[in-house]
């Protein structure tokens, strides 16, 4: 797990912030790149060796310093899955079936839970009198490319829970690493959320405003850095450890939102796993 300096990180200026994300992704690259210590995604391995991997299921703990107006760090606990079949996989809390893998290139369709989550509860000041801002189901497609340098991933996917209606879209690049009973997956990418979710998850319309006393507030599309660090640690034959830490910076469209307090949000995840 990486220890994040937030106190640094949420003074930064956007330029600073961008050097930053800058400098990261190279020395991702550069881990990835150097064989004492990386291989290709997944091994290079094909749908048949990932078949034995089987299923794990468990449960996570997830710890999230969210960039929104709030009193103290949320936490919350949801049920994990992994398991990588010819046709279908589990990854955490993601969902999807295989168009196409070839064990280079995957084409896969996938429904996975995500956005922030705002609690009025939870919030200061005049938030408290805001909307809860759930979560959204994610549907949408996904293209996995992997190389001797790590994995190259594009995602578009659209909301069908009715909360945001909005669509987002990512690009971003994986590593792996297996030091020990490690395997490290380092990885560095850019989303792209539209004006729909942002508008959800960000914005505050007339009828909130009148309401709350808040600012109203429009915000347009947006696109987001961030970096993450996901580990899997094998205590024995029976029992897996997953460690996962989030940081994403937050565009200008949303950090100027009157509900935003910081830049940066931070997602700690800490789960168990048990092998069948």
């Amino acid at each position: 797990m990486i220890k994040i300096a937030q106190t640094t990180v949420s003074n930064a200026s956007p330029n600073s912030l961008a050097t930053s994300f800058l400098a990261a992704s190279l020395t991702l690259a550069y881990l990835a790149s150097t064989q004492a210590q990386a291989e290709d995604l997944y091994g290079n391995s094909s749908t048949t060796d990932a078949d034995k991997i089987g299923l794990q299921i468990g449960a996570n703990v997830i710890a999230n310093k969210s960039a929104y107006d709030l009193d103290d760090t949320q936490f919350s606990v949801l049920p994990s899955a992994f398991y990588e079949g010819e046709k279908v996989y589990a990854r955490g809390s993601q969902f999807g079936g295989y168009l196409f893998n070839d064990g280079t290139s995957e084409l896969s369709a996938y429904v996975e839970p995500t956005g922030p989550y705002f609690d009025p509860d939870e919030a200061r000041g005049d938030l408290k009198n805001l909307s809860k801002r759930k979560w959204s189901a994610l549907v949408g497609a996904s293209y996995l490319y992997r190389s001797p340098i790590g994995g190259f991933r594009g995602q578009v996917a659209t909301d069908v829970s009715g909360h945001s209606d909005g669509t987002v879209a990512r690009l971003t690049y994986i590593a792996r690493l297996n030091p020990g009973n490690w395997t490290i997956y380092p990885s560095a990418g850019v989303e792209w959320n539209d004006k729909n979710y942002n508008e959800y998850y960000y914005g505050v319309d007339n009828k909130e405003s009148a309401k709350s006393g808040v600012n109203r507030y429009e915000p347009s599309s947006s696109f987001s850095p961030y970096l993450s660090v996901n580990g899997m640690y094998t205590i024995n034959n029976d029992w897996d450890v997953f460690l996962g830490q989030k940081v994403t910076f937050l565009a200008d469209e949303q950090r100027d939102s009157p509900m935003v307090d910081d830049r940066v949000d931070y997602r700690t995840t800490l789960g168990l796993l048990y092998k069948f």
